[in-house]
């Protein structure tokens, strides 16, 4: 489905282009600023098709159908602007609507062919793990809710039962067609178990380790997994200088940005404060940022004056009132965090940081919970697209997975899949 979602809007807006020059305008399609126009749209549609989650794993036809609408409906209207703008037709409605209308379409027959392969079972990676039961149940979780590439687990064998004479590991993962051999930390110290997995990988089965499986497939590391060695890998925000000033740059200019829309919307929402939730306009609260150094973070405020602060809140908390549950909603809330931004508090992208009672308490309970203030935290992070909301420590366990995955693969690609997930959850609505 990916490769058809890539290549669809290429095939679509190039034909309908020859097509309007051919048949309806007379003209040379290529070597042209239209042509040029066409490939912009092109880019458009395809940004459309990411941010909305269309490269994914899809969870319902329903849902991916909505995805493909909001797709080439935002792509349409975003080139109609620009030629609204500039008074001059740069590409044909022809080409527009109609490049929106067969897209949509055929994203829906994609998805729904896609469903179809997951419901079967074909397609997707059989995965056979060599770890404990409490381990095999949280990966069959984690594989359901939502996995950045598609797999099912079709069995778990525990070390001793894969050690035993015979070659078991062996007749199971043949007899289920295994595709992928997961070998947890036990396993991988046991030669019986090591000699089966070498014939496997020798006909073709992929091994990974827990931890790689984990990596490669579910976007997060299993602290179970975790050892002092396996965390000495690079930082692109410590080990890689470039990065990390083009980051800061980029901050600046998005800052910068932030506070123009923050002046705009401060009017506003005091106005509709002192009818929906009358008390001060900001919320201030302190926060641990990079290298444990703490700040003040500025929010809109959404609770009630006299809620008391430093409390984790919960989804749908019943003290945030209707006018502060939209703003969360909206993401509005999060607006003033760009003058932290500017100040060289927060960065656009990182780890979110935590009030200082509760990294004092994480830190105590949690392995490792500091390496995550090895980076500048961030207004959006790997952890807040990928886990819903953390209002616990096994919240907190859970989402120090992800930013442990963001730790090892921070770079500029990486940062961007996370804008466009955080674009796609604010055009949702999928707010805390």
């Amino acid at each position: 489905m990916r490769w058809g979602v890539v290549l669809a809007p290429v095939a679509v807006v190039i034909a309908l282009g020859e097509l309007h020059a051919h048949l309806i305008g007379h003209y040379a399609f290529t070597g042209t600023s239209r042509f040029s126009w066409t490939i912009a749209y092109i880019v458009l549609l395809e940004l459309g098709a990411y941010v909305m989650g269309l490269l994914e794993v899809p969870r319902t036809t329903l849902g991916a159908f909505l995805s493909a609408l909001g797709a080439t409906v935002s792509a349409a209207v975003v080139i109609s602007l620009i030629q609204l703008v500039s008074g001059s037709l740069l590409l044909p409605r022809e080409v527009v609507l109609g490049s929106a209308l067969l897209l949509t379409g055929i994203y829906g027959l994609l998805a729904l062919a896609a469903e179809r392969i997951r419901q079967k079972g074909t397609g997707e990676d059989r995965v056979l793990a060599v770890i404990g039961p409490d381990e095999g149940a949280a990966l069959d979780a984690d594989l359901l809710s939502g996995p950045e590439r598609s797999a099912h687990l079709i069995g778990v064998v525990s070390p001793a039962q894969a050690a035993q004479t015979g070659r078991p590991l062996l007749a199971r993962a043949e007899h289920e067609r295994v595709s992928v051999l997961v070998l947890g930390r036990e396993a991988q110290t046991d030669e019986a178990i090591v000699a089966q997995a070498a014939v496997l990988h020798g006909r073709g089965t992929r091994i990974r380790t827990l931890t790689l499986f984990y990596d490669e497939w579910l976007g997060k590391l299993p602290l179970s997994e975790l050892e002092p060695v396996s965390l000495m890998f690079d930082i692109q925000e410590l080990h890689a200088p470039r990065y990390a000033r083009l980051k800061r740059i980029f901050d600046l200019v998005a800052g910068a940005i932030g506070v123009v829309a923050l002046a705009a919307t401060i009017p506003p929402i005091w106005v509709l404060d002192q009818f929906a939730n009358r008390g001060p306009l900001f919320f201030r609260q302190d926060r641990v940022g990079k290298g444990g150094r703490e700040f003040t973070i500025l929010k809109f405020r959404t609770m009630g004056p006299d809620t008391p602060s430093g409390e984790w809140t919960e989804d749908d908390d019943p003290r945030i009132p209707p006018f502060g549950r939209w703003l969360r909603r909206t993401h509005l809330d999060e607006l003033p965090q760009a003058v932290n931004v500017l100040r060289g508090e927060l960065s656009l992208v990182g780890p979110r940081p935590e009030q200082p009672r509760y990294v004092a308490e994480l830190e105590d309970k949690i392995p490792f919970y500091e390496l995550r203030h090895l980076v500048q935290p961030g207004v959006t992070g790997w952890a807040q697209v990928k886990f819903p909301y953390g209002a616990s420590v096994d919240d907190a366990l859970e989402k120090l997975q992800y930013e442990f995955f963001y730790l090892r693969h921070q770079g500029p690609v990486l940062d961007a899949r996370i804008l466009a997930r955080t674009l796609r959850s604010v055009l949702r609505h999928e707010g805390r």
